[in-house]
């Protein structure tokens, strides 16, 4: 029974928004948070303020990913005022017409990199709106964008979900080496598939099929680096893979190598460099910013970090406020219930690099006042509904991991290796890729099932390391379902009401996925 109730939320979910007059998203995840909230005060008898402490806990979880929204948003809002949205959709034409080619530049390439940097959903946020100032659609692009964001993830945010995420382990440095080039080696097989099934949502197989040569050498560019340094380090191989893959991309793509040719009627005009140069600034101190605040052997990551209070603030029987030093938020012992929460402000991708980029870009493009108010104000606007699809999506998070061993997603995870024994290794990742559905992060998916697979590990004698690697493995493939990146994307584009439908084209290339990840690991690794 409690394996039934615990799966009766995420059923109703995926019901209620990919039905055919679907529900939005910031209706139905707070509707199923509710019903979360009333199965753990009645069936699985929880305490009422312990409840009560993880919502006011997912409330405060929400501000990450809708600050991170409010900077990508007010970030490409910035961009399309300035006239550098305009700038790099014209110089890619001249680098090459072809399609084919701007989208594995933009979505591939630029996005790996991204992820290499920074993670949180922001390669989608970043990539997507450039790609729909080139033309594409969308909805189109949300989808694409979502499934190209999957092979870097495991090494996203400078191998966070790497090193952080299997830290409750206490893995030595040699396991968590195996772990990680063994996660690439799976991800680099699945970059074989992957991108193409990413490339038939937004254009056709012929011209896939024409432009395959091009398609793989970009492909190839950034996963054979990103294979050869996994097997020394788990923190650089998506930024530096990303960035040597970009690089290579558009080399290959002013060349011509792999493209067929694109009749394209439009004027070219070759552009000033100064121009082109002023129009990638803020990308690229966007860029910047990203990578130097994430290598931690910079040390700024760890200023950013600092927890060491600055003041607090009792707020009686609702717990205690405190501010770091580095400005993080933290909200200690909520209700009473030892339930606590933070933010941190100079870390979460919002503040630091998005605003504090526009501010910087608003006076070097000299955008005047009125256009400069119509673009926070429109940013706020957009940002509404996504904050309430979050919220429900967050508080549904908190309540489901309440309970410790006895909680909802514990429970599914549980009965679901107990059913498989030692053919875990086939289902290994999609119980990654669960975690990722739920918590919106390869790292959270990580800490959350971490234990669980390295206990199944040893339970039936499979490898520590390969099971590991497949959850890692699921949670970076999990990205294209998550409801958080979804959401965000789309919010990011402006696509109203599609995130159900948006799933039933993503959760394909997910469960392809977790079958070369299982062919993979049983052909090649076992």
């Amino acid at each position: 029974m409690a394996l039934t109730l615990s799966l009766f939320p995420i059923v109703l979910l995926i019901y209620l928004m990919v039905k055919r007059n679907s529900m939005p998203s910031f209706i139905a995840l707070p509707l199923i948070a509710l019903l979360v909230y009333v199965l753990q005060l009645t069936y699985f008898g929880q305490d009422f303020m312990l409840i009560n402490a993880n919502v006011i806990s997912g409330i405060i979880a929400t501000q990450t990913p809708v600050t991170i929204i409010f900077g990508a948003i007010l970030f490409n809002r910035m961009m399309e005022i300035s006239g550098s949205t305009n700038v790099l959709r014209q110089w890619l034409s001249n680098i090459n017409p072809n399609p084919i080619a701007q989208l594995m530049i933009i979505g591939w390439a630029f996005a790996f990199m991204i992820e290499g940097a920074s993670g949180f959903g922001t390669p989608a946020a970043i990539a997507a709106p450039i790609l729909v100032g080139l033309g594409f659609n969308p909805i189109k692009v949300a989808i694409f964008a979502l499934v190209m964001n999957s092979v870097p993830v495991s090494f996203g945010a400078v191998g966070t979900p790497t090193w952080f995420g299997f830290a409750p382990l206490k893995l030595g440095e040699e396991t968590l080496l195996q772990i990680g080039y063994q996660s690439a080696i799976i991800h680099f097989f699945a970059a074989f598939v992957i991108p193409l099934i990413a490339l038939r949502f937004i254009t056709n197989w012929t011209a896939i099929r024409n432009n395959i040569v091009f398609i793989y050498l970009s492909v190839l560019s950034c996963t054979i680096p990103y294979l050869l340094l996994a097997k020394v380090n788990y923190e650089f191989p998506s930024l530096v893979g990303g960035a040597i893959g970009l690089f290579i991309s558009i080399l290959l793509a002013n060349k011509g190598i792999g493209l067929v040719k694109t009749s394209d009627n439009s004027e070219k005009s070759p552009l000033p460099f100064a121009t082109i140069v002023k129009a990638m600034t803020p990308t690229m101190l966007l860029i910047l910013i990203l990578i130097v605040t994430r290598i931690h052997q910079l040390g700024i990551k760890a200023l950013l970090n600092d927890a060491t209070t600055w003041f607090n603030l009792s707020l009686g029987q609702f717990g205690q406020f405190e501010v770091s030093r580095a400005l993080i938020l933290s909200f200690k012992d909520i209700l009473g219930q030892g339930v606590s929460d933070s933010y941190k402000t100079l870390y979460v991708p919002s503040l630091i690099p998005f605003i504090i980029t526009v501010l910087i870009s608003l006076v070097l493009f000299k955008v005047n006042k009125n256009n400069a108010k119509a673009i926070f104000s429109s940013t706020f606007q957009q940002t509404k509904k996504p904050f309430f699809a979050l919220i429900g999506a967050l508080i549904m998070v908190k309540l489901m991991l309440l309970g410790g061993e006895n909680s909802m997603v514990q429970t599914i995870g549980r009965d679901f290796a107990a059913a498989t024994g030692a053919n875990w290794t086939y289902f290994s990742a999609y119980l990654g890729a669960i975690g990722a559905f739920f918590s919106g992060s390869n790292t959270v998916s990580n800490l959350t099932f971490g234990g669980i697979q390295y206990s199944i590990a040893q339970t039936t004698a499979l490898s520590v390391p390969l099971v590991l690697a497949l959850q890692s493995v699921g949670g970076a493939m999990g990205n294209m379902v998550c409801i958080n990146n979804v959401i965000a994307v789309c919010s990011v584009l402006d696509v109203k009401n599609q995130e159900g439908a948006i799933i039933k084209k993503t959760v394909i290339p997910m469960l392809v996925y977790g079958v070369i990840a299982a062919l993979v690991a049983t052909l090649i690794l076992s």
